[in-house]
């Protein structure tokens, strides 16, 4: 996944539902990690797209241009 800054974050709540998953099926594996990666598809979709976002931003067809225009938008603390 290209970088966004959640990887890590992303990657310790993937191992602990791993790991539930496993828990609630232990003589299946196959049943658990089909139960996990259904809910990490699902999941994880909206952090891919947001990297997506920003490798665009970086490497797109108008970049600099386009992260150069990024941070020179005003934005509020909210």
């Amino acid at each position: 996944m290209p970088p966004s800054g959640d990887g890590a974050n992303i990657a310790m709540f993937d191992g602990a539902e791993l790991a539930k998953a496993i828990l609630a099926h232990p003589d299946n594996p196959e049943l658990a990690l089909a139960t996990y990666e259904e809910l990490m598809f699902c999941r994880s979709h909206a952090a891919a797209a947001d990297a997506r976002e920003v490798v665009d931003l970086c490497l797109g067809d108008k970049a600099p241009h386009s992260l150069v225009d990024f941070f020179a938008q005003p934005r509020g603390i909210s």
